[in-house]
């Protein structure tokens, strides 16, 4: 990581760590690097979710696109998977999200999007880093006719709209579907799409007033959407995320089903019809025991990568494997999408629902899930509080009291300032106990900020 760019962009607070010049220079070096051996103009995707801070960066990207002579291309508010549709279907020289995807509204961010709608190649980023910095080559201004322009591209967000529903198997007319948009990017695509395949919708959190975003709502607060599938007796959830790039469910009885379990049904789907190329399921290093063992059960292989959708998309397309994700709800068809996508997720979980005709609690059944405790504690040095020898010594120590029985994770957020401490094991009340003896122990080091 960079001092800029994380794992899934540019984030921070915004006018204070992440600022319209930021913005306005990542434009820049953008609008020269992807047009500067171009014989035609060179065309950059722009979209951004709810936040009201999302204008300010707009328009500052736009500024700094055209200001080298490319031109910017505004999709408004939309959903990270539909920059990432769009920039490869309609030809685009490279895409721009801007989102903070689940932080709350406060904070933004700029995800930067290559031409095959994949996250963008690290050496890229590197040069951008690097013309943040002031250091590498000098960026021409465009000057007279060659100064770009600033096209509104609402359309495209309908052509995005068109692509899922062509991926419906079935129509939805006679299924209740709850919709929890998160205040965010999903709050009008998501129920056109469902109305338009004849669900009927529920829907909540479709209301964004700029500061709303992921308040108390969405997939990171998913419990409203738990009581409200209940209280209407719908057959289904979907709660996403801020730019929905993320899908967690409910099923028709209020529980959760996460991203391993998502993964599990649509992967032994894939599996039953022939279609799971290379029997395997990439996953992360996040991912529960549970699943491995229902898996393990039905004779499906897997993988395991560092957290991250980006390191979970790379190791796909390395073997060729056709389905990974997250347990956060981020999950990739490949097939389909180059990133995670929370409504083709969602389109996803209602066809193998329909085809085999259950219900999505019996089709989660086999996956006996282990408790787990994961527990964040805001630190002054990632590096430093994660490889300080006492907390190494304690870690190991737990991993060799768990055994076979448990594991216990501990690693650094790469969007936030955050040491995560995961414990899995057989009794809820010992993963609380074994995590809060490394908070407590990097606390006690002073590494706390």
């Amino acid at each position: 990581m960079g001092k800029y760019f994380g794992t899934d962009g540019f984030r921070g607070e915004a006018n204070v760590t992440l600022l319209p010049e930021h913005a306005y220079q990542v434009g820049r070096f953008l609008g020269w690097y992807f047009g500067k051996n171009l014989e035609q103009e060179c065309r950059i995707i722009i979209g951004k979710d709810t936040r009201r801070s999302g204008y300010m960066l707009e328009y500052a990207l736009a500024a700094g696109v055209t200001a080298s002579g490319a031109n910017a291309y505004l999709l408004h508010v939309t959903t990270t998977p539909s920059v990432s549709y769009i920039t490869r279907s309609e030809w685009f020289n490279c895409g721009i999200m801007i989102s903070a995807s689940h932080n709350p509204f406060y904070d933004n961010g700029i995800k930067l999007i290559n031409g095959r709608g994949e996250k963008m190649q690290q050496e890229v980023i590197d040069l951008v880093e690097a013309h943040l910095e002031g250091v590498g080559p000098e960026v021409p201004r465009a000057t007279q006719e060659k100064i770009g322009r600033t096209i509104d591209f609402t359309e495209g967000r309908n052509r995005y709209m068109g692509y899922l529903i062509s991926q419906a198997a079935y129509s939805l007319r006679g299924l209740k579907i709850g919709l929890d948009c998160a205040n965010g990017s999903a709050w009008s695509i998501a129920p056109g799409i469902f109305n338009a395949l004849g669900a009927e919708t529920y829907v909540m959190n479709n209301r964004p007033d700029g500061a709303n975003i992921n308040r108390n709502c969405g997939s990171t607060h998913i419990e409203g959407l738990q009581k409200f599938v209940v209280e209407k007796e719908l057959d289904v959830g979907f709660a996403y995320d801020g730019d929905a790039d993320r899908c967690l469910a409910v099923d028709e009885q209020g529980n959760v089903i996460n991203g391993d379990l998502i993964l599990y049904i649509y992967g032994r789907y894939m599996k039953e019809r022939g279609k799971l190329l290379n029997n395997t399921i990439v996953t992360t290093v996040m991912s529960n025991f549970g699943l491995y063992k229902a898996l393990d059960e039905v004779g499906i292989g897997y993988v395991k990568t560092a957290v991250g959708d980006k390191y979970v998309y790379e190791e796909m397309l390395k073997h060729g494997h056709r389905i990974g994700g997250e347990q956060s709800g981020h999950v990739i068809f490949s097939k389909y999408a180059n990133t995670g996508d929370g409504i083709l997720t969602s389109l996803k979980l209602v066809q193998v629902m329909l085809d085999r005709k259950k219900k999505l609690s019996k089709l989660a059944e086999p996956v006996k899930i282990y408790p787990q405790v994961l527990k964040n504690i805001k630190v002054k040095d990632k590096a430093e509080a994660q490889n300080d020898p006492e907390v190494k010594a304690v870690v190991a120590d737990i991993a060799a009291q768990l055994g076979d029985t448990g594991r216990i994770l501990i690693r650094e957020s790469g969007t936030e300032p955050l040491i995560r401490v995961m414990v899995e094991a057989e009794a809820q009340e010992t993963c609380e106990k074994l995590v809060d003896q490394v908070i407590a122990l990097i606390r006690a080091r002073g590494y706390e900020a």
